[in-house]
């Protein structure tokens, strides 16, 4: 580039091409190419095909393989490399990998897909993927799906880790991403998971899982799926995954439990909102403003994100759920329950009443015991107390094997163990700090007995529910010195209505005479005074209203000696 300069300046100087030439030690055709032309030398092109006779009869073999590839899984499929060795094995090709590679790089290039830029409209669709991520927990590191929700617009992120990702769980994060929103987008964005779309279909077509549809019609939303193998499709979550990983998971988080961990990730998600959307002038937050703005509000009612089965319970009270066993109460024995699974825990209802509530459990093969529905059995058998896992794995204060032992001392083994049955079935009734203050309070001698155990508990059930405690006690001073609490005035109660029980007669069946208007009215203002009051045998025995009202109606029953 130089030497062009020279030698045209030198031309103009007056230089001869002759004496040119000798000077910069080049040719006169040069000499003359340089004062003719630009001012700078001319830039090298390459040829835009090169012959590749010995290829020539190979083309349609190349591009039969090419054509085959596109059906077969991306990790197995032809490389230039391999098609040369091809060639040259099993077709007899002579020529050079150059060409071949030439060849398939052009075919490849035409078939290369181009794409146009989006733009989406505030409010109108949301995003979602899974994330994996590792985290360290008290028991070691492990494996955590994390469902991710964007809004396509403002790149809001919703994050939650979830133990699994199936069909609940996806429920479950989706219905408290539009809680924690408070919104609801007008389309849902997925790609192809089995646990939302049981099939593809041609095109766009999915048969939707029956679950995810029921939760798109609950809050109104389109449910949409890419085309296989088109993650472009929805590029804003599969970058906050990116994101979920790169950033928010580097270092490895150290967690105590997903809670911990589901807080951090909230709290990730709500400082993203102060930064910078790319490309734009405004927040993330302010964005996700404009996305709340368009977006529908929430339904009245909450979906309730559970995937339903109908199961036989068999003759152990099992219900098999995901191939895992959940106990349930004696009377569903045989019967068939519907078992609704949530990510946390699983239920079973019988004839429109949930009768049983356990942890989830993903372990295959486990069982879920709840001790408290075999004790109607247990009443029956209660050797099962030393010979069932159900009941030596039972939790139970220190106070309960004290009673056992106290109660086989004083009524031997066998029906020590069966006494002691029977108080433990009060737990399907009553707390069991009801049961463990009743046996503390009767830890004497003579409170080895289940019959007075089992009084003096229903006594207490009963009292709790009847009488509670309305002294000032129950007050604080402050809340006492309230102007509408001094101001509460309780009339006096009327006794009038007692008048009933009274009789004027002395004489058995006959009455005296008396004032009929008074008497009606009486009977009516005591009748308005207290409805509800029913007049029944009572244990101390009371006087009945009615002929022979004048007799006492005697009621005496045995009473135990024992001071409960």
């Amino acid at each position: 580039m130089d030497d062009y300069g020279r030698i045209r300046r030198a031309h103009r100087d007056g230089m001869s091409i002759r004496e040119i030439a000798r000077t910069f030690h080049h040719s006169r055709r040069k000499i003359r190419e340089v004062l003719h032309g630009a001012g700078q030398p001319q830039q090298y092109s390459q040829r835009q095909t090169q012959a590749a006779p010995r290829l020539g009869p190979f083309h349609e073999t190349i591009r039969q393989i090419l054509a085959d590839d596109e059906s077969q899984p991306p990790k197995q499929r032809h490389t230039a490399q391999r098609i040369f060795e091809r060639l040259r094995d099993e077709h007899g090709y002579l020529g050079g990998y150059d060409a071949v590679c030439r060849f398939v790089r052009k075919h490849r290039t035409n078939k290369r897909e181009t794409f146009i830029p989006l733009d989406h409209q505030p409010g109108q669709r949301l995003e979602a993927d899974f994330g994996k991520i590792y985290v360290d927990f008290p028991d070691g590191r492990r494996r955590v799906s994390v469902l991710i929700l964007v809004w396509s617009y403002s790149n809001a992120p919703f994050v939650i880790a979830l133990p699994t990702e199936r069909t609940e769980a996806i429920l479950e994060g989706m219905v408290q991403a539009f809680e924690y929103f408070d919104r609801v987008p007008k389309e849902v964005w997925w790609d192809n998971p089995k646990t939302v779309a049981d099939a593809v279909l041609s095109g766009r077509s999915r048969k939707i899982n029956q679950r995810y549809a029921a939760l798109a019609s609950h809050y109104v939303f389109e449910p949409l799926f890419c085309l296989p193998a088109s993650g472009n499709e929805k590029p804003v979550v599969e970058n906050r995954v990116k994101t979920l990983q790169r950033k928010w998971s580097t270092p490895v988080p150290k967690m105590e439990d997903f809670e911990e961990l589901n807080n951090y990730l909230r709290q990730c998600c709500l400082q993203e909102q102060q930064r910078l959307s790319s490309g734009k002038t405004e927040t993330i937050g302010t964005r996700l403003e404009q996305d709340k703005q368009n977006a529908a509000g929430l339904p009245r009612h909450r979906f309730d994100p559970c995937i339903r089965r109908e199961v036989k319970v068999n003759k152990y009270q099992f219900a098999r759920f995901e191939n895992v066993d959940y106990s349930v109460p004696r009377q569903c024995a045989f019967q068939t329950v519907s078992v609704k699974g949530y990510v946390d825990r699983v239920e079973m209802v019988f004839k429109g009443t949930v009768v049983a509530t356990h942890q989830r459990s993903y372990e295959k093969g486990c069982q879920i015991l709840n001790p408290l529905h075999y004790l109607a059995a247990l009443g029956r058998r209660p050797a099962a107390l030393d010979h069932s896992n159900v009941y030596r794995q039972w939790k139970l204060p220190p106070v309960f094997d004290e009673l056992r032992e106290r109660l086989e001392n004083r009524h031997g083994l066998c029906a020590g163990a069966k006494q002691y049955v029977r108080v433990l079935q009060l737990l399907s009734a009553h707390p069991v700090q009801r049961v463990q203050k009743t046996i503390e309070q009767l830890r004497g001698p003579e409170g080895a007995d289940a019959d007075r155990i089992i009084r003096r508990v229903k006594r207490s059930t009963a009292h709790a529910r009847n009488q509670p405690d309305f002294s000032p006690a129950t007050l604080s001073k402050e809340e006492l010195s309230r102007p509408e609490v001094l101001s509460v005035q309780v009339p006096c109660p009327s006794l009038n209505h007692f008048d009933l029980f009274l009789s004027t007669s002395t004489q058995g069946d006959h009455r005296a005479p008396t004032n009929n208007t008074e008497e009606k009215r009486s009977e009516s203002t005591a009748a308005e005074q207290s409805q509800a009051v029913k007049v029944t045998g009572h244990e101390c025995g009371v006087r009945e209203v009615g002929p022979r009202s004048g007799q006492l109606k005697s009621d005496v029953r045995a009473i135990s000696a024992a001071v409960d």
